[in-house]
């Protein structure tokens, strides 16, 4: 399929892209799912605390099983008693399962979201970025002249050296390569940003 490709100075061309990225099948559910993994995968588990079986100290019994008067106990660790362990804590960082993400899932869920942003308009095509912009203040009036206020802005390597440094201290707006951007990235952001040269990047991860 064709879609438009603008340059900076708003002149019109069109390029050719993938269907399956472009044109995909919008899939909520599977939507749904990726973006649930990588928010958990996300989260900084750092809170720790000793179960029983990490706390130093005797094991011994520390009174016999029957005959005492007192409830039946196996060592001080346990968390019934001060200084014991404590039941049902937070484990740590390495104890929490990672939620894995397949190949296909990813895929899929960009493609969906792509096409999302496209059907609603939110799909910007630049030409590569030849010229080096050095200015911030010049970097944004060209976002603002095209209503681009937030948004993730895909980069093929060449127009990064040249726009990189006037683009990263502009608020709500995100830089990024065809190959580490995700699902999250495109939902946080309202406008998705290609330059020529990262469409056709992208399509070499599909």
């Amino acid at each position: 399929m064709k879609i438009d490709k603008i340059n900076i100075d708003g002149k019109k061309n069109s390029i050719e892209v993938l269907d399956k990225i472009f044109s995909a099948k919008i899939n909520k559910q599977l939507v749904s799912n990726v973006i649930y993994k990588i928010n958990a995968n996300y989260k900084g588990r750092k809170a720790k605390t000793k179960q029983r079986n990490e706390i130093s100290g005797s094991t011994a019994k520390i009174w016999a099983q029957k005959g005492t008067g007192n409830a039946r106990h196996s060592s001080r660790k346990a968390p019934i008693f001060v200084g014991g362990g404590v039941a049902h804590g937070p484990k740590g960082e390495s104890k929490y399962k990672i939620r894995k993400l397949n190949k296909s899932e990813k895929k899929n869920s960009l493609a969906s979201l792509i096409t999302e942003k496209k059907i609603n308009n939110n799909v910007i095509i630049f030409s590569d970025f030849s010229s080096k912009i050095n200015k911030t203040k010049e970097m944004n009036s060209i976002l603002s002249k095209f209503d681009i206020f937030n948004g993730l802005i895909v980069l093929d390597k060449k127009s990064k050296e040249n726009v990189y440094k006037a683009l990263k201290n502009i608020p709500n707006i995100k830089t990024t390569t065809a190959n580490h951007f995700s699902a999250y990235d495109i939902v946080k952001y309202k406008k998705l940003v290609f330059t020529e040269s990262s469409v056709k990047e992208l399509e070499k991860r599909f």
